[in-house]
């Protein structure tokens, strides 16, 4: 069985770097790849569980599109609820929402009305943090709920864009750092 660092050795070496994608100068990383490598995408899931088993999580929240990838079997590993935070115009029934900013634009998460309730502990997961503007927009939206975000969680930190700053007194959790933009 591998430690953890040899885990996080290869799941680091799972993920791709593709160069300017979604714009030119940007070195996009590829989460997706780490689910063609079984060993890979379970030791993801494995070393998310181990970090939440003792914490009294509620709800794993996790973003579309990658988040979601990382966020329902982590759920299932803890044996709680799920909650997809979406784009607009994929939920149905009423919402919340939170706007923010990316690296490339401003965009908006929504969720279901209830699906977090007051009091409940909650763990973020989304494939990467950047800039930190989504992980906020999470933050703000569990709290409208009621919630109380636990940890953020993610596959990847660009550190050198210091999203870290943005989510200021919630802590964050990452299986791999890369650089590159």
């Amino acid at each position: 069985m591998a430690d953890v660092e040899a885990k996080k050795e290869i799941i680091k070496n799972a993920i791709r770097g593709i160069p300017d994608f979604p714009h030119k100068g940007i070195l996009f990383w590829d989460v997706t790849t780490i689910m063609l490598n079984h060993q890979a995408f379970q030791y993801s899931i494995d070393l998310f569980a181990e970090q939440y088993k003792d914490k009294k999580i509620d709800v794993v929240a996790g973003f579309e599109a990658r988040g979601l990838i990382f966020g329902a079997p982590l759920a299932l590993a803890l044996g709680v609820a799920f909650v997809p935070l979406r784009k607009p115009g994929k939920l149905p029934g009423d919402k919340i929402s939170e706007e923010y900013k990316t690296e490339y634009s401003t965009d908006k998460i929504e969720m279901h009305v209830g699906a977090i309730q007051p009091g409940q502990r909650v763990v973020l997961v989304d494939d990467l943090i950047a800039t930190g503007g989504t992980l906020a927009a999470g933050i703000n939206l569990v709290k409208k709920a009621g919630g109380v975000v636990v940890e953020a969680a993610c596959v990847i930190e660009l550190p050198f864009l210091k999203g870290r700053d943005k989510i200021q007194g919630t802590d964050l959790f990452v299986l791999v750092e890369k650089e590159g933009l």
